[in-house]
């Protein structure tokens, strides 16, 4: 993208869009390839456009999910914007970005991978790890407005060093768990945990895998 608007600009080019019509607070938005390929179909609302034209990677409104996601947080599948663009009635918008691997979530490059009548695609990616996203949610939520016999919520009250201790021993359990049920079980409570703690020490899970996805392109498949 061009420069990054200033604050004010900003607000001024997000009041350009209907957010109204239609009877909703999202407009949808055709995905293209710098080379002109159309990629797939998308929703924003305000916030998920304000995210991508402040970050310069595209964000997007999951109606199913009922969130904000960047495109490509679970599978590394980023898409770099390089312009925007408005519809003439102001109700939807075209984005062309630089595809980072597959777009669509069936592993194929668009979405628009088959003809009316063809077969849809047997792959796909792993989106396994949106569960994380999505506890990461709940416990963001359950800081910023504690609830009433929330275990979350009495972990943040109770402070930082009741958070990492409870991480400790969550490790250790992890560690000696005996049988396929029980790791799972003491892994699944080891990485609520580690959200929990990633929270309270103002870290994004995705900030995380940016970390891990900068290692593997530095060390290749080391």
């Amino acid at each position: 993208m061009s420069e990054k608007l200033a604050e004010g600009e900003l607000e001024s080019v997000l009041k350009q869009v209907d957010w109204e019509k239609g009877g909703g607070e999202t407009v949808p938005v055709v995905v293209q390839e710098e080379d002109g390929e159309v990629l797939t179909l998308a929703y924003m609302n305000k916030e998920a456009l304000r995210l991508t034209l402040e970050e310069g990677t595209a964000h997007y409104y999951s109606r199913s999910k009922g969130r904000i996601r960047m495109k490509g947080e679970v599978s590394g599948n980023v898409q770099r914007v390089k312009e925007v663009k408005l519809d003439c009635d102001e109700d939807a918008l075209l984005i062309r970005v630089d595809q980072s691997g597959p777009a669509c979530h069936t592993g194929e490059r668009s979405c628009f991978y088959r003809r009316l009548g063809e077969p849809k695609s047997t792959g796909g990616l792993d989106y396994s790890l949106n569960i994380l996203k999505e506890l990461q949610k709940v416990i963001a939520d359950r800081q910023e407005d504690p609830q009433k016999g929330s275990y979350t919520s009495s972990l943040f009250a109770a402070g930082e060093e009741e958070i990492a201790k409870k991480f400790g021993e969550e490790a250790i359990e992890v560690v000696v768990a005996d049988g396929e049920k029980r790791v799972k079980e003491e892994v699944a409570d080891l990485l609520y945990h580690l959200l929990v703690l990633l929270r309270q020490r103002g870290v994004e899970l995705g900030q995380v895998m940016e970390e891990l996805r900068g290692r593997r392109k530095n060390k290749g498949s080391g």
